[in-house]
């Protein structure tokens, strides 16, 4: 029997999952498939409602060899494991005459520790009972989740907390998982048999498909210690947060109530000379973080130099000394040690690292309101890691909606450790960008309008004349608006002030989960929602509840932001434009994002209205409209708002 084509296995998959077929999608398939047959790595951009998980599943799976898929949201992992991925194995099943087995792999942290579950919480002085569920009050809120985490172990098969609902706390996961550190390993837990992590990496090693995400390619790829089984192809969906998610998983943290916290796991393990120094050395860091002020540290300071030394040096004598317990009356000895060790360890990692001062770290002080300070220690760039650890011995294929910035993506490729497009070289990883284009009529379907007459945007003060220009922006539209604003602040006080003025509902971030809020939004027309970061790139509403989407200024990251501070300038420094390559592609990056909440579907109409003049005024404005969808433009307030009119009037007719 010949082999099926790929056009062939294309639309059996998308006939299976009851979409379109779309050109963009064909051509994302015949690049991803030249690329894993080539060995060689591919950027795709492709729109929203292009179908990109098919367009990099269906070669996947014909070429047969394991394939890794990470992306950054769980709405993602959840669509590819539920829904796409079972329909397109049905669906090629007949064509391939074989069935591909995938699977799902998370995080150690993610799962349900059964040892956790029925043994307790090693014992901690200042923190309770060692039975949680003895501490925790039944008719408690923290007592509800604990007894409600013990049915569900009976009856779930993954473990998986995001298969719990409703979910439960943070506080109340944490007092039933434990982190790969303070894991006591499948042969010495006495529910290692039973293990949902470790069933899930069973499961993974069998499977042709591994789906996961950014957090977990990160450990894998920094740690050295492969938690991920081998695989030939890496596809990486979203990939545009790709960057700051590796960031995230490289930063190191140390708090005085951390290092309490290991303190007092390890006094009991370790002879009192060592308990001592431990403790002496803490409280010594504690005075020096009474002092902290938020921001860059250039240089180590003194003070703070010498309690980081101490913190080490006593961390490094207590995990030498962390025998057996004195104190005999403590049960299940293995757990209490390993939990400490883990807690000093984490301790010892991040204080030898700051204290050792690479020029490729960054080092700051930041304050909490409820927390308080602590010191953080981040990479200056996370480029050369990635390019050394993700673009060797395998084939990789990143896609996004927004990759292409300013017109081209060698500047997503530089902040993955790549070269240009096209530079030859013997260990320059080859690669080619790209754009696959959408299947909607941006020009017809939307505009751009920016506010050109407004005042430029300051760091403080109140901007009346943008509030003003919002509130008429919403009238027009009749309700139906997504606020995206660069801070929480901008965005309690532009709803406070419309919630005054208009007779519409005004949904705001934090006074419901964002689900909700989602929801309620798209379930009326004449609401709005107002919100900051993660509205820019998690709501999918289409239809005629989201006609005006509105940015109150281009989001520049904050001056005071220390890394991204320090990375602009090591730019600068090496030759380049450091405002370009690191503030404007931030800004870039999320506007592509937000103006991408605008049109999901090919009925959609309406408008993307930026209130900061500088899009429209300043020399970058051209590179940031170049990486925004290619809508009509337009400076023009009256045709803005004559067009929102319209829209409205459209959709009101329809509805009744």
């Amino acid at each position: 029997m010949t082999k099926p084509s790929l056009p062939e296995l294309l639309h059996a998959a998308v006939t299976a999952v009851g979409g379109t077929e779309r050109p963009g999608q064909a051509a994302m398939a015949g690049a991803v498939a030249e690329a894993v047959d080539d060995q060689s790595h591919l950027l795709v951009q492709a729109g929203t409602g292009t179908g990109k998980s098919l367009g990099y599943l269906v070669p996947a799976l014909a070429h047969g060899e394991r394939v890794v898929v990470a992306t950054a949201t769980l709405a993602l992992q959840r669509q590819l494991v539920e829904r796409d991925l079972p329909r397109t194995v049905d669906a090629l099943h007949p064509l391939l005459r074989r069935r591909p087995q995938f699977a799902m792999l998370k995080g150690r942290s993610n799962y349900l520790c059964l040892h956790r579950l029925h043994e307790g919480v090693p014992q901690e002085e200042e923190e309770g009972l060692f039975d949680q569920f003895e501490a925790a009050a039944p008719s408690s809120k923290l007592g509800q989740d604990l007894l409600r985490m013990r049915d569900w172990a009976d009856e779930t098969e993954t473990g998986d907390r995001d298969d719990l609902t409703p979910g439960v706390s943070d506080r109340a996961w944490a007092q039933t998982s434990v982190t790969s550190r303070e894991c006591l390993g499948a042969t010495k837990c006495a529910y290692g048999a039973e293990c949902f992590a470790e069933q899930a990496r069973e499961r993974a090693k069998l499977a042709d498909v591994v789906v996961t995400n950014h957090a977990l390619l990160a450990i894998d790829a920094i740690e050295g210690a492969p938690v991920l089984p081998q695989h030939e192809v890496l596809i990486v969906d979203e990939a545009h947060e790709l960057v700051s998610r590796v960031t995230g998983v490289a930063t190191g943290e140390l708090t005085p109530g951390q290092v309490n916290r290991a303190v007092r796991r390890a006094a009991k393990l370790v002879n009192e000379k060592a308990a001592d120094a431990l403790q002496t050395a803490s409280e010594g860091f504690e005075r020096v973080m009474e002092l902290a002020l938020p921001g860059r540290l250039e240089e180590v300071p003194e003070d703070l130099g010498y309690a980081l030394m101490a913190l080490r040096d006593a961390a490094r004598t207590v995990i030498s000394a962390i025998g057996a317990t004195r104190d005999k009356s403590v049960q299940d000895e293995d757990a209490v040690r390993k939990q400490a060790l883990a807690s000093v360890e984490s301790i010892h990692a991040v204080a030898e690292r700051i204290t050792q001062g690479s020029e490729y770290d960054v080092v700051w002080y930041e304050r909490h309101d409820r927390f308080g300070a602590s010191v953080r220690v981040a990479p200056l760039s996370v480029s050369g890691l990635l390019r050394e650890k993700l673009f060797t011995e395998r084939s990789v294929v990143l896609t996004s909606a927004t990759l292409k910035l300013g017109g081209d993506f060698n500047g997503v490729g530089a902040s993955l450790g790549l070269a240009p497009e096209g530079t030859a070289g013997d260990d320059v990883p080859q690669w080619k960008g790209l754009d696959v284009g959408s299947p909607f009529d941006y020009p017809k379907q939307g505009i751009l309008y920016v506010a050109r007459h407004l005042a430029t945007p300051g760091r403080e003060g109140s901007r009346t004349d943008m509030l003003d220009e919002l509130a008429e922006l919403v009238e027009a539209a009749g309700g139906r608006t997504l606020g995206l604003f660069s801070s929480m602040r901008g965005a309690k006080a532009a709803a406070e002030e419309l919630r005054s003025r208009l007779d519409k509902p005004i949904l705001l971030q934090g006074e419901e989960t964002l689900g909700e809020l989602i929801k309620n939004f798209a379930a009326d027309p004449e609401t709005c929602l107002f919100g900051t970061l993660s509205l820019w790139q998690g709501v999918d509403v289409p239809g005629p509840s989201c006609q005006l989407v509105v940015m109150d200024r281009i989001p520049f990251p904050r001056p005071d932001d220390p890394l991204m501070s320090a990375r602009q300038k090591a730019v600068e420094e090496a030759g380049g434009n450091g405002f370009m390559a690191v503030a404007a592609t931030h800004a870039a990056l999320l506007m592509a994002q937000g103006a991408g909440r605008l049109v999901r579907a090919t009925g959609d109409k309406g408008v993307v209205a930026v209130l900061d003049p500088r899009l429209a005024n300043a020399r970058y404005g051209s590179y940031l409209r170049a990486s925004l969808p290619d809508f009509w433009y337009t400076t023009d307030r009256n045709q803005a708002r004559r067009s929102l009119a319209a829209i409205d009037a459209v959709a009101k007719a329809e509805q009744s």
